[in-house]
């Protein structure tokens, strides 16, 4: 029976070595082709970007907060800091800035 001498493999050389070896990450794709630099946050609109610091401020209860403040500045007759406000809420929680456009439209009813 004859015997075959095999050479013993590094790891550096084994095929199942480099196989399971992890790749260096490439090169990042640019998609945005010639597109200039822009900040991202600057895509943003301004009342995304009021929400978001909202959140950030308060948290979970951001929303409940943006509608307080809606409910005041509307019951001081400040129209554009209602709207503002509003949206705010509108941006962190839908639901609940339609309740509260339809609940004080009905006291705007009632009261008039």
């Amino acid at each position: 029976m004859p015997l075959r001498f095999a050479a013993a493999r590094t790891p550096a050389t084994s095929p199942i070595a480099r196989a399971l070896a992890r790749k260096s990450p490439g090169r990042p794709a640019n998609d945005n082709g010639d597109a200039p630099l822009v900040s991202p946050t600057s895509r943003i609109d301004p009342a995304m970007r009021a929400a978001l610091r909202q959140f950030a401020a308060h948290g979970m209860a951001a929303a409940g907060i943006a509608r307080h403040q809606a409910e005041q500045a509307h019951f001081a007759g400040e129209v554009d800091a209602y709207r503002w406000w509003l949206d705010i809420c509108r941006t962190l929680d839908r639901r609940l800035a339609e309740r509260l456009e339809r609940s004080l439209a009905i006291e705007d009813l009632l009261a008039h």
